[in-house]
């Protein structure tokens, strides 16, 4: 009964937002933009909380968000870890524990609506807003993302160009925003009507078009040295989106790796990460 209901619930959702979209188009549009944006998981499980208690932890007001902050300190460099959709800052343990060794001073953070940070909703726009106060205050020499992660630390760069960032590490990014709007679309069946004002009420918020928030496109303005890991058999983030990438932002070194999914959690990339923040 329960696989029956999550197969059929996005549809039975679509159907509401397109009766709902008949009458208050407005609402039907926000509602759907919502959904959209809100994570179904990605809090705090009990196995993980010991770890990220042994961090000293500070939570920032931004805007009406409360952020939950960590930081293993150290004296090295500064390294900011950006974790992706419905996960949190548990996600990096691995490589902060080995980083953390060798030196570096490590600040990770819970993005809105995820782990002990407060709020509702998560989106790219949102999350480098989030990523820029951070940055303001703990003046990063290198930051760290992961796939929802990744795609932040490069719209960030594009809007908020800072040349203290010296390095980019990126694993596994989407970047084109149209693409996951069709995916959304197909799952919840909505028209093309719906997807119109909603495309419209994406560039009034975000003042992007769905086809032109596109991650690879803002790679050209990005002079940050990168590291830019992708596996060839992503499920979630195609190859073929990190690739343009790859072949858009000037100084990166573009690593494909074969059978290590999208999480990429395998040390071999962690080795990789540490050579290339260590050169």
């Amino acid at each position: 009964m329960k696989e029956k209901l999550e197969k059929y619930l996005p549809v039975l959702i679509g159907k509401y937002f397109q009766f709902l979209f008949i009458f208050y188009p407005k609402k039907a549009v926000r509602k759907a933009y919502v959904l959209f944006c809100t994570p179904r998981k990605g809090r705090i499980l009990p196995e993980q909380e010991g770890f990220l208690e042994d961090a000293e932890d500070e939570r920032i007001l931004i805007g009406e968000t409360k952020i939950q902050t960590y930081r293993w300190p150290s004296m090295g460099e500064t390294i900011l870890m950006v974790h992706g959709w419905e996960s949190n800052t548990h996600r990096w343990k691995t490589l902060i524990l080995k980083l953390h060794k060798k030196g570096y001073n490590i600040i990770a953070f819970d993005a809105p609506a995820h782990g002990n940070s407060s709020g509702k909703i998560l989106n790219v726009p949102l999350y480098t807003e989030c990523l820029q106060k951070i940055i303001e205050l703990y003046r990063p020499n290198h930051l760290v993302g992961h796939s929802v992660g990744g795609m932040t630390t490069i719209f960030h760069q594009y809007s908020y160009p800072n040349p203290e960032v010296q390095k980019m590490v990126v694993l596994a990014p989407p970047s084109e925003l149209s693409r996951i709007m069709k995916g959304y679309q197909r799952v919840l069946k909505l028209s093309p009507k719906f997807m119109k004002a909603l495309n419209q009420h994406f560039k009034d918020k975000h003042n992007f078009y769905f086809e032109e928030f596109s991650v690879s496109d803002f790679a050209k303005k990005i002079t940050n040295n990168g590291l830019l890991i992708h596996d060839k058999h992503d499920d979630i983030a195609p190859y073929r989106e990190a690739k343009a990438i790859g072949k858009n932002w000037s100084n990166v070194q573009f690593i494909t790796t074969e059978n290590y999914g999208h999480s990429l959690f395998f040390e071999e990339v962690d080795n990789m990460i540490i050579d290339f923040l260590k050169a």
